[in-house]
Order: C-alpha cells, then sequence, then structure tokens
C-alpha cells in the first residue's frame, strides 16, 4: 500500500511538472527596443501598450521594453527587427525612409495640411495597412504610429519671417534624403547629424539652426542655446511601432488581433500625453530659458517646395500614396 503511495505521489509530481512546463511554453516573450528616456511618453506609452498586452492575452504574451537605445542605434533596432532578433521596435519614420521609400512622405514638407489633417489620414486604414504592410516582403510590418508633433524650425540668434531668411544657414536635418532637399529647396544648408549632437553642435556654431517639435528644447536643453522658435509647421513626421514579421505570422489570431488592439489604444493613451508635454514644454521654454515663439507666414516656405512635391507625384515608389492623401485630405 505503502509502495503504491509512493508511486501515486510521483506520478502527481511529474504531471504537475509537466503541466509547468506547457504553461512556461505557452508564455511568449518579445522583446521592445526604442530610444528614448524612461520619462518621455514614449516610453510611458510603449509601457501601457506591453501592458495591456499582458491584460488582453491573460499573461501568455509579455513585452520587454528596453529605453535609452539599450539595444542600438534605430537604424540599428530596425535591421535587427528585420533578422529578428528585435521582436518590435519603436523608431521615427525618417529612420524608415532608408529602408522603403514610402516612408519619405513623411518627411515630405506640407505634405498635410494640418495636425488634424494628419491624424484623420493616419486613422484611415486603407492608407495606414498600404504604409504598414509594404515592409513585409523585407522582414517587418508597421502596427501603429505614435504622434510626435509638428515640426518647426528653431535657432541661436538668426531671425526667420520666409524662405529668403533660409539663405545660407546651416540647419541640422535628420538622416533623411527627403529632409536634406528640404532644407536645400528653401535655401538653407542641411547638415545631416544625430540628435545627441545638436546641443554642442548649436552651442559651438557648427550649425545656425535645427527643425523639431517644442518639447526638443526642454528634453535635449536646445532652448539653452536656441533662443527663437519659429511655427513655419513645415512637417509632421510620426513615430512608428513595427514588428518583426515573422514573429507576427507565427503569433495565432487570436495572439494578433491582442498586439493590433493594444496597439491601436496604446496611440490613444499618448496623444493625452503628447499633448500635455508640447504644453509644458512651451511654457518651460519660454519662461525659464527665455526662447521666444515666434508666428510666420509660411507661404513662402511652401512655394519653395512644390518642387518636391512634384518629384513625388512623379516617383513610382511614392506617387500612389501621395494621391491617396492628397484626395483624402
Amino acid at each position: 500500500m505503502k509502495k503504491n503511495y509512493i508511486w501515486l505521489l510521483l506520478l502527481l509530481l511529474v504531471t504537475a511538472g509537466c503541466q509547468q512546463a506547457a504553461g512556461e511554453e505557452e508564455t511568449k516573450e518579445l522583446t521592445l527596443a526604442h530610444n528614448q528616456p524612461t520619462d518621455h511618453p514614449v516610453h510611458l506609452s510603449l509601457t501601457r501598450f506591453a501592458e495591456l498586452v499582458d491584460e488582453k492575452s491573460e499573461g501568455e504574451l509579455v513585452i520587454d521594453v528596453y529605453p535609452n537605445g539599450e539595444l542600438g542605434s534605430e537604424r540599428e533596432v530596425i535591421e535587427n527587427t528585420q533578422f529578428g532578433t528585435v521582436d518590435i521596435a519603436k523608431v521615427s519614420a525618417s529612420a524608415l525612409e532608408g529602408f522603403d521609400p514610402i516612408y519619405s512622405i513623411f518627411s515630405l514638407p506640407y505634405m498635410f495640411e494640418s495636425q488634424e489633417s494628419f491624424k484623420q489620414i493616419m486613422a484611415n486604414e486603407e492608407i495606414t495597412d498600404e504604409i504598414y504592410l509594404n515592409t513585409t516582403d523585407i522582414g517587418f510590418r508597421g502596427l501603429t504610429y505614435y504622434d510626435a508633433g509638428v515640426r518647426n524650425m528653431y535657432t541661436k540668434d538668426r531671425m526667420i519671417e520666409s524662405a529668403e531668411d533660409m539663405a545660407g544657414l546651416k540647419t541640422r536635418v535628420q538622416p533623411s534624403r527627403t529632409s536634406v532637399q528640404m532644407i536645400e529647396a528653401i535655401g538653407g544648408t542641411p547638415t545631416p547629424m544625430s540628435y545627441g549632437e545638436v546641443y554642442t553642435a548649436l552651442q559651438s556654431g557648427v550649425i545656425d539652426a535645427a527643425e523639431n517639435n517644442e518639447t526638443a528644447l526642454v528634453n535635449s536643453s536646445h532652448g539653452e542655446v536656441a533662443k527663437n522658435y519659429f511655427f513655419t509647421e513645415h512637417a509632421i513626421v510620426p513615430d512608428m511601432l513595427i514588428m518583426n514579421d515573422e514573429m507576427y505570422s507565427d503569433l495565432t489570431e487570436g495572439e494578433q488581433q491582442v498586439i493590433e488592439e493594444a496597439a491601436e489604444e496604446s496611440t490613444e493613451y499618448h496623444e493625452e500625453l503628447w499633448a500635455e508635454m508640447v504644453e509644458e514644454s512651451v511654457t518651460i521654454a519660454e519662461e525659464e530659458m527665455g526662447v521666444t515663439f515666434y508666428d510666420i507666414e509660411k507661404q513662402t516656405f511652401i512655394d519653395a517646395v512644390q518642387p518636391l512635391h512634384e518629384q513625388f507625384q512623379e516617383n513610382p515608389d511614392t506617387a500612389d500614396i501621395y494621391s491617396r492623401i492628397k484626395e483624402e485630405s
């Protein structure tokens, strides 16, 4: 009897071990990389995305978030997402331009009439699917976007009232061909460089100006050296959440739905955080850093970049998405 009891106990232990192992196999851990600090709205939104995935999948999908560029530069994490060593990444649309020209549409100056028009376009699934799924053949797909604000010009000490005032102005741009062409079109001298170099470059005079949203003045202390901010409102370049396509395809339909729903909800969550941060940044830059904000007449800038719009209309890589966005705007 005692012998049978021992065998029964062993059987229960083995069964419990197998069940635990099976449970462990059901849990899928995914890595998510981005380059923002942990107090940035993007990180908070990505953390919310991970929480939503965990909740909706009842713990079967777990996302580990790696901030601060811990897993590499934007280009490196895009490449790693292609090859599957990173599962999900948040990167700027301008960084994706080097992998697929369809993403250059976001760097095209004055592509969108307003931020409201931009958000209306990004809520159109037919358009976003055309963009997000265009890269599945090179290893990744888009999931959603995060608002990164409207890009404007700011200078160390130069005044800008029209495009003519950009003449010879050494302006930092993102490493994007379209961004370089934009500054050239309005008469400036484009200087591509990484974001982390901008403060020192402005301070030392390597560059005279930069272009970004208002949060750069405070988050990266650019307002300490650049005292003039001009609402040129020339571009709306969002952040993109991308995922390795093979990993996505290996998920069940239910798991894919969890990822999609969580991504969409995290974008909505981000909207409120971003709006609050922009408002706070303007107040701090103005009241504590001495930055002056200027509304300017944008028409000279719009006129100057029209040749770029013609190029996008004629380029087979961008013609379709350009016309569809313009039709819906």
